[in-house]
């Protein structure tokens, strides 16, 4: 099997690296890569990367994920979250391959309180999520062989993080402020990677896997938190493994999204139903805070 990756140093294409190899001949690119295109501002290139390689299976964990300048920078946004993934689904559907793709719950409004299903009204808030959808809907009908992965809260041990920044500033601070009003579940980017080789795995091996399999699921960590509550367990975690902070898991006050004006609107609400990812794939998904208490380990 021949895997082609876009994305390959982001959160979730450093653990696909990981993930992906076992399965087979894993060729892995970044924006910087030079011998074939991964850079999904050059159109051109990309598509031409995947004729030349020719995968079995291609999986773009490559976005542009900065929330809040998309809303300045549309026009970035819209090549790399929409335009891309339409001429990789394309490219991909000329050579047979299979297409993962990662969204994410922006394409909600965030309304309600009810964990998100994959059938649900969708209505962007932003220029980020907005791009993401349309992504989606140019794979749907461009690539008859596709699995999108929508996934929230999205966490690595490599590189900047919710829960990285929080033990920094508790270790500068005597109280925290952190919002309270917006739910989800934090979803290692190890898991992700770990559940998309399961997946690419099972849909190359079931016959007529593109009219069953095909589709759009949504992958999270199981349960649900506040980011206020996100960071007392991350404080909670740290005071009692002995770390030295100032900030007391007391210390960390609540408030409302309003506190922190953002360009970007937030949803409210970023639970994601994952019935249907575990019901198709015969997955159980862990507890959130069994990943984030892992990556805390490994970080600390």
């Amino acid at each position: 099997m021949k895997i082609l990756l876009f994305g390959k140093n982001g959160q979730v294409g450093w653990e696909l690296q990981r993930s992906l190899a076992p399965l087979g001949e894993l060729t892995a690119l970044d924006r910087h890569s030079t011998d074939l295109c991964g850079d999904l501002a050059d159109l051109g290139g990309i598509a031409t990367t995947v004729r030349s390689v020719r995968p079995d299976v291609i999986v773009n964990a490559a976005a542009y994920t900065a929330v809040d300048k998309a809303e300045s920078d549309m026009a970035t946004a819209h090549v790399v979250n929409a335009e891309a993934p339409g001429v990789i689904a394309e490219a991909a559907n000329a050579v047979g391959a299979w297409l993962v793709h990662y969204s994410t719950d922006y394409v909600f409004d965030g309304n309600g309180s009810q964990p998100w299903r994959e059938s649900d009204p969708t209505g962007p808030l932003g220029v980020y999520g907005q791009t993401k959808l349309e992504g989606e809907q140019r794979i749907a009908a461009l690539c008859a062989r596709h699995l999108i992965l929508r996934t929230s809260w999205v966490y690595g041990a490599r590189g900047g993080n919710f829960a990285k920044t929080m033990l920094r500033l508790a270790g500068e601070r005597d109280r925290l402020t952190v919002i309270n009003d917006q739910f989800g579940a934090p979803t290692g980017a190890d898991l992700l990677a770990d559940v998309t080789a399961h997946m690419v795995r099972n849909v190359l091996s079931v016959s007529g896997a593109s009219d069953r399999l095909a589709g759009i699921y949504h992958v999270a960590a199981t349960g649900e938190t506040s980011w206020h509550g996100y960071a007392r367990f991350v404080i909670d975690w740290a005071s009692a493994a002995g770390l030295t902070l100032k900030t007391s898991p007391a210390g960390v006050d609540p408030v409302p999204t309003t506190a922190f004006p953002t360009p970007a609107v937030r949803p409210h609400n970023s639970r994601l139903n994952t019935a249907k990812l575990q019901d198709s794939f015969g997955l159980h998904l862990p507890a959130w805070q069994q990943g984030v208490a892992r990556m805390l380990t490994e970080i600390t």
